[in-house]
């Protein structure tokens, strides 16, 4: 069964005190792509090939986050949820997520 729009992952980067979110989206011809912080979409000829990428840049799956790895990283997971929005347009202001000041 397909799932519309192909199947969604969501990865992570922290800097400092903000978070950096990736959208990877697996479609249905096997190929991939990664919607980034900045606005931009880019096409992977597969699912391996983005998500070695996405590692290669110090990303991490949010579903393979436990809350021991999110406190390692600065954050609970309790702080944080992936970022939704009705288009990819409204959804690149909130691909960069500040936690703000460390206590």
């Amino acid at each position: 069964m397909s799932v519309h729009g192909g199947q969604v992952q969501w990865w992570l980067a922290t800097l400092g005190r903000n978070i950096v979110w990736a959208r990877l989206r697996v479609l249905e011809a096997g190929t991939a792509e990664v919607f980034d912080s900045d606005g931009n979409t880019l096409p992977y000829d597969s699912e391996d090939t983005a998500r070695a990428a996405l590692l290669d840049a110090e990303f991490v799956e949010f579903d393979g986050l436990d809350e021991e790895d999110a406190l390692a990283r600065g954050f609970s997971l309790a702080e944080i949820a992936p970022p939704q929005a009705g288009s990819d347009e409204a959804l690149r202001a909130l691909m960069f997520t500040s936690l703000g000041k460390a206590t």
